[in-house]
């Protein structure tokens, strides 16, 4: 494995800490600065925003810029909020420090992804992508827990001076161990020519757009997150309300449900770099089924715990390969990977409101995996739909390039 990759997974590991430890912190917060509950969540709800922001400006901003500079200044930025969250003298700079830190985190999977698959053979590049994920995934695990384990010890303060830390290796690490040349765009015939050369520019980025194969990848993958994540949204409901587990149950569970991420993650990775149409068509329906079911035997509490792990498998099986094919059909456009990011923050937002509404309809708490499996079994058609035309002649050879 390059350690290129290692330093990579490192700062997924670190943006995706910052992400959920916050969620086992937001009373300690919320008591600390003398604000509601409801405030305090926009330490949440703000970063998701500045994510799907900063995925699209960020990227756009610094196209013509080589891929490694980008990624250490990306990784400087989380740093910088990291730190202002760790002192923050008030709520608002708190606030602050969570959107800057929020504004690299697309961008650094969007172009991040780029730089690992380039620094494998091209038959490993959905691998090399779910290795840099796997920092996420097991941030989705340790998250949560890390937050409350460490704010309840030390503060909630100290758990930002650690993501602060972490921060730091991460730099380093990139800064040593990426190679300059990493995820520059390259003539098919310069492949493996470890020479910079400039990538695309603004312009070139945004005609990626004008490929319907990017947009029934981006469409796919809102809908199979916003599946997913509709029903995560209110699982603690599910457990606690229709299960019968008690509220001290719900940390474990929730990790059984990260374990799943990460499993998924690393299968799906592998299985996209043999077949990634099929994989990324059978993990969207192996989640339909989930959720599916799941909403049947939610009563069942050994049901619930099996299902809620392979909702986590079937959920993330399709991140790597996702991103690989929408920056194939995108000719290696960072713009494109990191849309995909933007593109599942939306899926978030819409499974997240969809499943609330079922429940405020008085449709119980199972209703939002019964929603889940609808959203997604649409993703299915669109996935579906998107390999059809994908193989017709026509289309076959618009993933050709391997110049990402």
């Amino acid at each position: 494995m390059p350690g290129g990759l290692v330093a990579l997974a490192l700062g997924g590991f670190g943006i995706g800490l910052t992400e959920f430890l916050i969620a086992g912190l937001l009373p300690q917060v919320a008591s600390s600065f003398a604000v509601s509950e409801a405030a305090a969540g926009w330490l949440i709800s703000g970063y998701a925003l500045s994510v799907a922001v900063g995925a699209i400006a960020l990227t756009a901003a610094t196209a013509r810029l080589p891929r490694k500079e980008v990624l250490l200044g990306l990784v400087a930025l989380f740093v910088i909020g990291n730190l202002l969250s760790a002192v923050a003298p008030s709520y608002s700079v708190m606030l602050l420090g969570r959107i800057v830190a929020a504004l690299c985190h697309g961008s650094f999977f969007g172009i991040g992804s780029l730089v690992a698959r380039s620094l494998v053979a091209p038959e490993r590049k959905s691998r090399a992508v779910a290795v840099m994920f796997a920092g996420l995934t097991l941030a989705n695990v340790l998250g949560v827990p890390f937050g409350a384990l460490v704010g309840e010890r030390w503060g909630w303060r100290a758990a930002f001076w650690a993501v602060t830390a972490i921060g730091v290796v991460a730099l380093a690490g990139i800064a040593a161990l990426v190679p300059g040349w990493a995820g520059q765009a390259r003539p098919p015939a310069l492949t493996g020519h470890s020479g910079p050369v400039p990538p695309s520019g603004v312009r070139a980025q945004f005609r990626a757009f004008r490929s319907w194969q990017v947009w029934l990848t981006l469409t796919a993958t809102a809908l199979g997150y916003g599946g997913m994540f509709g029903a995560f949204s209110y699982i603690a409901y599910t457990f606690t309300e229709v299960s019968g587990f008690s509220p001290a149950d719900v940390a474990w569970l929730l990790m059984v449900y990260g374990v799943g991420l990460v499993v998924g993650n690393l299968i799906g990775g592998r299985a996209a770099d043999h077949d990634r149409d099929r994989t990324l068509i059978l993990a969207l329906l192996g989640l339909t089924i989930t959720l599916a079911v799941f909403g049947l035997l939610a009563g069942s509490a050994i049901a619930s715990v099996v299902l809620v792990f392979l909702m986590g498998v079937s959920g993330f099986a399709g991140v790597p390969g996702m991103i690989t094919r929408v920056t194939d059909f995108a000719h290696g456009a960072a713009l494109a990977a990191s849309a995909n990011v933007s593109a599942s923050n939306v899926g978030n937002a819409l499974g997240a409101w969809l499943g609330g509404l079922a429940i405020t309809a008085g449709l119980g708490y199972t209703a939002p995996l019964h929603v889940g499996a609808g959203i997604t079994l649409v993703s299915v058609i669109v996935m579906a739909v998107a390999a059809h035309h994908a193989r017709s002649p026509a289309h076959r050879t618009a993933a050709a390039p391997e110049s990402s």
